[in-house]
């Protein structure tokens, strides 16, 4: 059984804490709009991919996986502001993949599996 939920929500605890008291949340925003800030950093992170570039500002760092960091975060910062049991939420659903059919390597091979 896999069990995330504690270290999960401790991170999501955390980066809504310091976005809070850093004044991201003193002007109210949009669901959309932070999830759309989400969206923005896995488009970094392609863009950083697809040209091979390492990070502006931890350059030691690929570009990809501090875009991925940083949608890590926003995710996190969204589900504090929300109370939402994210770690609760992924363990349940990695959980849940374990038994699915189209999770499979040989079922998503067959015609009409998932090929991506």
């Amino acid at each position: 059984k896999i069990m995330f939920k504690e270290e999960v929500n401790k991170l999501t605890s955390y980066c809504y804490n310091q976005s809070k008291n850093a004044g991201w949340h003193d002007n109210q925003r949009e669901v959309g709009t932070m999830l759309m800030l989400v969206v923005s950093e896995v488009s970094e992170a392609m863009e950083g991919d697809r040209k091979n570039l390492m990070d502006d500002h931890l350059p030691h760092r690929r570009m990809i996986e501090v875009e991925l960091a940083d949608a890590i975060i926003r995710i996190a910062d969204l589900a504090g502001k929300l109370d939402l049991d994210l770690g609760g939420a992924i363990d349940e659903k990695l959980n849940y993949n374990l038994s699915r059919l189209d999770h499979k390597k040989e079922n998503r091979d067959a015609d009409g599996g998932k090929k991506y």
